[in-house]
């Protein structure tokens, strides 16, 4: 190679150099002034949070016995319902005001029954309408915000 190659290499090595500095330079000094949101921490945003745990039974039963004799245990209605929230329902915000949230834990049960008994002789034990429920929360509802 003569000394004209080589120094024209160097001159365009050096540009190139120069040129990824700028572009490094302006990318760092344009960056801050972009304000791109950030999907995990929304410092500069209000923040919205809707958190909940629902929970629903409902019980429909009929019945309806006719007999000409006797009527043993027959046309009974029975319902065991059991709701159980375990653990908690945490939720934290942060940012710089302007937070709202809502939270909550709801649970209903219904039961609607009915029974009708014709019988030509006894009717023992018969046409009850028997309803259980039980509805248990343990652990903590929490909510935090700064």
């Amino acid at each position: 190679m003569n000394k004209t190659n080589i120094h024209n290499k160097n001159k365009n090595q050096k540009l190139f150099v120069a040129s990824i500095a700028i572009v490094v330079a302006l990318a760092l000094f344009v960056s801050p002034m972009l304000n791109v949101d950030d999907a995990l921490a929304t410092h500069n945003k209000k923040n919205k949070a809707k958190q909940s745990i629902d929970q629903s039974q409902s019980s429909n039963q009929n019945a309806q016995c006719v007999s000409g004799v006797t009527t043993f245990i027959s046309c009974n209605n029975v319902s065991f319902q059991h709701q159980k929230n375990s653990g908690n329902n945490a939720l934290a915000q942060g940012g710089q005001g302007g937070n709202s949230a809502e939270q909550g834990i709801s649970q209903s049960q219904s039961s609607n029954q009915n029974s009708q008994v014709v019988s030509g002789g006894d009717t023992i034990g018969s046409g009850n309408n028997i309803n259980v429920q039980s509805q248990e929360n343990t652990g903590s509802n929490a909510l935090a915000q700064s």
